[in-house]
């Protein structure tokens, strides 16, 4: 781990990374460390605490968190995309029998993300699915659908903080093993949106792509300078 902003940042390569999730004999939350997703946890006690706990992995997945390392001298081996990281759990789950359950986005597209998870990984076992719309502090019927098919990883689409909010406030009382946040990637296995091209990717610029792509993003990107001002200057 290497600490930036007060957080423990994964620095390992995905391999690694995936042996020790699969080898945990705990409940783990996987927090996709862009610098958005961090900020939220400095603003609000309950996902600063989250995020610090022993429970917590934080993967690098932003280029504000790499740009911040590598001016501070802190080794990363590399950046560890969340929807790579959500799509290895799945083919692991697939060939060790474990369930998962989905949560999160538009009723059609979680339809359409569950066929093509099922296209690609015939032998992963879906437990259940519920759509993103729906109030997180008044959500007893889900929770208790979740207890009773008892998914080994829930992935939570809903956005910044709400996915994260979710998980925080629920980890304790939800059988689940692995809990992750994963923003859009059920639109993108849905096949709604579109990564950005491998090179792109390759060299840190999926986020100029998602830009490119979704104008009103821009207005996110804020919190990258910002996150990196803050990180060089942290004490």
């Amino acid at each position: 781990m290497v600490n930036i902003l007060g957080y423990d940042i994964y620095c390992g390569d995905r391999n690694e990374l995936l042996q020790s999730i699969f080898k945990s004999d705990h409940k783990i939350h996987i927090i996709s460390g862009n610098p958005e997703v961090l900020y939220n946890g400095m603003n609000d006690p309950l996902l600063l605490q989250n995020f610090k706990s022993g429970n917590s992995i934080i993967i690098p997945d932003g280029i504000g968190v790499i740009i911040s390392a590598k001016i501070l001298h802190k080794n990363i081996k590399e950046k560890i995309a969340g929807i790579e990281i959500m799509e290895d759990i799945i083919k692991i789950c697939s060939e060790q029998n474990k369930s998962i359950y989905l949560l999160g986005t538009k009723q059609d597209v979680l339809d359409k993300c569950i066929v093509n998870i099922k296209n690609r990984y015939p032998k992963i076992k879906i437990a259940g699915s519920h759509d993103g719309y729906f109030d997180i502090k008044n959500c007893e019927a889900i929770l208790d659908d979740i207890k009773e098919k008892k998914p080994y990883g829930i992935f939570v689409a809903m956005g910044c903080p709400k996915q994260e909010l979710f998980i925080a406030n629920y980890m304790d009382k939800l059988p689940c093993t692995i809990f992750m946040g994963v923003g859009g990637s059920f639109d993108v296995f849905a096949g709604e949106v579109k990564r950005a091209p491998k090179w792109m990717i390759n060299i840190g610029l999926e986020w100029l792509y998602r830009v490119l792509k979704e104008p009103a993003r821009i207005r996110r990107l804020g919190s990258i300078p910002k996150f990196i001002f803050k990180a060089i200057t942290y004490k």
